[in-house]
């Protein structure tokens, strides 16, 4: 019997939504090809060397709008899917010769998110998170100082050791939590991911768009926690007042909380390790030594142990992440080589993105447009240029972390968050996130801006 829609009388579904999908992808395809071939065939013409910047252009559209999405509708492709298909066609157009593609992929970036994924993993594998959050357990008695000990963790843990990998970690401890206590998890999930993207502002390393600032501009790690712990420590106050406030109901009449303790499997040993580990890695950033070298070093004197095996390590590095800053490296270097003439940059620079607070805007809503860590590489061109780039790239830092909080799509540990709890049956809609995010990042973006314009 034919499994055929014909024969069972199912229509395929969204069938021109779908066609036009596979038709945009093989036009993607076909231009980047073409852009190969043109010139051999029509070696010196104004066709042949125009072909590789049409190209460009298409392919890193194509790639962004793909990468704004999170996926290419009705092809089971992810973000990093995207970014390496986007590279490749790079460079089959001609936009950007391998060595050079090679040479555009910044490894001190890579290099530094993967040692702090290695120290987050065995934090975790330790039993470390599971304890502190005993701890929090044990010490939070009010709904209020609940909200205030999640979103501190939160936020201080997430300034130093990468928030999407905190999100990925204490999602699953604070529904617990919650749930023992009878709670609704829904506020104190938010002030997991939005005082994460509040925490992370503060430090190189607390998210993957600082890490990449950080290789970019040369500050050193005690200059730019200076600089934006400030705005880290602000930003936490407003997002505990924000969420007690919109969420009143919850935290009104100031119920005592009382749960059993869940039972905790920790390790003490691999956890002293681990936050010695940890505590030195901080110390060597503070002290002036690269953060990426003082990161896969310490990651990599945390793999020789007998208790732990390798494999249960690697499995908690997100190597699909590691994947997609290597392809957007790539598709940004391509772009900038075959489309950005010193014209078009002097253009750019006429919006005045020397001015704090129009630098401010357009990293935010580029990075509501494509997300943060696309925005930064699409930005970087026109820093380089301007009277203070070091003062610039501490404003797309900045605006760049904090318009995350704008939507539940503004940055992956939002996505971490909302995901985790879905799993477990707590719906955290578009319009539950928006009522936080949004005043908080209008707040925090007002607050850092008129901060770093002092």
């Amino acid at each position: 019997m034919s499994n055929s829609p014909v024969a069972t009388g199912v229509a395929p579904r969204h069938p021109i939504r779908r066609a036009l999908s596979f038709a945009v992808v093989a036009l993607v395809v076909a231009v980047a090809v073409a852009a190969a071939l043109v010139p051999r065939v029509v070696p010196g013409t104004l066709a042949g060397r125009d072909a590789g910047s049409l190209a460009a252009a298409v392919v890193f559209a194509a790639s962004y709008f793909a990468l704004a999405l999170g996926k290419i509708p009705f092809l089971a492709i992810d973000r990093a899917g995207v970014a390496l298909v986007g590279a490749c066609l790079m460079v089959v157009a001609g936009a950007l010769p391998l060595q050079e593609a090679y040479r555009a992929v910044d490894l001190d970036t890579i290099t530094l998110l993967l040692g702090m994924m290695i120290v987050v993993a065995s934090l975790r594998l330790s039993g470390f998170f599971a304890i502190a959050t005993a701890w929090v357990m044990r010490r939070a008695h009010r709904p209020l100082v609940l909200l205030a000990a999640v979103a501190t963790t939160s936020a201080v843990f997430s300034a130093f050791l990468v928030n999407d990998a905190i999100c990925l970690v204490l999602s699953p401890l604070v529904l617990d939590l919650t749930l023992a206590l009878k709670r609704r998890p829904a506020p104190y999930l938010l002030a997991v991911a939005t005082a994460s993207n509040v925490g992370s502002v503060a430090t190189i390393t607390g998210n993957p768009q600082n890490i990449m600032i950080g290789s970019f501009s040369r500050i050193p790690y005690t200059e730019f926690a200076a600089e934006l712990a400030p705005v880290a420590l602000a930003g936490l106050v407003l997002t505990i007042a924000l969420i007690a406030l919109i969420h009143r109901r919850e935290f009104a009449g100031g119920a005592r909380l009382a749960a059993p303790l869940p039972r905790i499997r920790a390790n003490r040993f691999l956890i002293a390790r681990a936050l010695l580990a940890t505590l030195a890695m901080v110390a060597l950033f503070f002290a002036g030594q690269p953060p990426a070298k003082a990161a896969i070093i310490i990651g990599a004197l945390l793999l020789l142990t007998r208790r732990v095996r390798s494999e249960r390590v690697y499995a908690e590095i997100d190597w699909s992440l590691l994947l997609m800053f290597a392809g957007l490296f790539i598709i940004v270097a391509g772009a900038q080589h075959a489309l950005l003439t010193p014209e078009r940059i002097a253009a750019v620079g006429q919006l005045h993105l020397d001015r704090a607070p129009v630098l401010s805007a357009v990293t935010a809503v580029l990075s509501n447009l494509v997300s943060n860590v696309p925005a930064v590489l699409v930005l970087k061109p026109f820093i380089a240029p301007l009277a203070d780039p070091a003062r610039a790239w501490l404003t797309v830092a900045m605006a760049s972390t904090l318009a995350g909080n704008f939507t539940v799509l503004g940055s992956i540990a939002n996505l971490i968050v909302v995901q985790r709890a879905a799993a477990r049956g707590v719906v955290i809609g578009f319009g539950d996130y928006f009522l936080v995010g949004a005043p908080l990042t209008l707040l925090t973006l007002g607050l850092g801006t008129l901060w770093l314009m002092r």
